[in-house]
């Protein structure tokens, strides 16, 4: 049994370059100290109607939005029981990935894999033969944006396109790790469903669950017998068109740093936030590939994790146990059984190019590189 252990007041502060949680600005921390107020009164509906119209704004996109005290995996299982009676199609490339088609089947749905070793992207050419192959055909095809286990970029975009051929297999995107750092055109290329979690390249506190959804998902969710009850599309929209606020009782104070947070967000613009990611990535990987090696697939690496490919044999443990102790910094080994093999720089939300150069030169010092 575990024990307790005390909660201090003495931790020292270290800056997060976590493939999240992420940093979060001052201001937007200090906007989850207002007063309380019910979640049914007229203020509410104010909050919840600002975060939500200001997303849609943000992500350019008409289609709605659904923001849930939750986790993203609050839309893994969502999704699933909103739009697949029965055949599910997810192309496996990572721990998350493999974990979309886990939750599937753990709720009782025929889930066919395409299987590709850890580190590889996804090719569309595989998901579109498997569509074309199959005599039943599938209620969606799931997808990991990007791998956060493996620092993946998978091309969704291509496979969103594609799937405009399969009109009645609706297209479910996990973009935890890259949403609002990584720029996705949703209605361009087919995408029914897309969500993520706040404490990633939104750099807000965890906590909350933010999902787009489109018209399709919504009347296909409609159409069935069954649902999810908590993040039922039509359950949360229908509440939202009626009352501007959340069908359930909501994390105020978190909503109040979102309100806070996407105000900097639509400031600054998704342009100008995707491309700042970008220079970003560009740099990290420039500096692994000068000390180290990259993990990912030429050509698919993630604009908001870089997996840094350990060919030098580091005591990554170790190293990350020092930086963190010596430079009051945080970033995260590889994942599970890559723990050693590789480690995972976090570049999203509130860093700059000058902010990760601090990380890597603390890296280079401890690793004597």
């Amino acid at each position: 049994m575990t024990e307790k252990r005390e909660y201090k007041d003495d931790y020292p502060d270290k800056t997060l370059y976590l493939p999240g949680p992420t940093e979060v600005r001052e201001d937007v921390i200090e906007a989850m100290c207002e007063p309380m107020f019910g979640h049914r009164m007229d203020r509410m509906t104010d909050l919840y109607t600002t975060i939500v119209e200001d997303t849609k704004e943000f992500l350019d996109t008409d289609n709605d939005v659904v923001v849930l005290s939750a986790s993203g995996t609050e839309f893994w299982e969502a999704t699933t029981l909103n739009l697949i009676d029965d055949r599910m199609l997810v192309p496996t490339s990572g721990s998350f990935s493999e974990r979309q088609a886990n939750v599937a089947e753990r709720l009782g749905k025929d889930v066919d894999r395409i299987e590709y070793e850890w580190g590889k992207a996804v090719n569309p050419d595989d998901v579109r033969a498997a569509l074309e192959e199959s005599d039943e055909g599938y209620d969606a095809v799931g997808m990991v944006m990007n791998e956060t286990s493996t620092g993946v970029r998978n091309p969704v975009e291509e496979i969103g396109d594609l799937l405009g051929d399969y009109p009645d297999t609706y297209f479910v995107v996990d973009a935890i790790s890259c949403l609002g750092g990584d720029f996705i055109d949703i209605e361009g290329h087919n995408i029914d469903a897309i969500f993520t979690s706040t404490q990633k390249a939104f750099a807000m506190p965890p906590g909350l669950a933010v999902c787009a959804v489109s018209d399709a998902a919504y009347e296909r969710e409609v159409e069935k017998e069954s649902a999810s009850w908590y993040g039922g599309f039509q359950r949360t929209l229908d509440y939202y068109d009626r009352k501007g606020q959340t069908h359930s009782t909501p994390a105020i104070p978190l909503m109040l740093a979102y309100r806070k947070q996407m105000k900097h967000m639509l400031e600054e613009g998704h342009e100008a936030r995707d491309e700042r990611h970008r220079e970003m990535a560009e740099y990290t990987r420039e500096w692994a590939r000068e000390h180290f090696g990259l993990y990912p697939e030429e050509g698919y690496e993630s604009q908001t994790v870089t997996c840094v490919e350990n060919t030098r044999d580091i005591d990554v443990a170790e190293t990350v146990k020092t930086v963190s102790e010596e430079y009051d910094m945080a970033f995260s080994s590889g994942y599970g059984d890559i723990g050693e093999e590789s480690f995972r720089i976090g570049h999203m939300g509130e860093h700059t190019v000058e902010s990760i150069t601090e990380l890597t030169d603390a890296i280079e010092d401890v690793a004597d590189l």
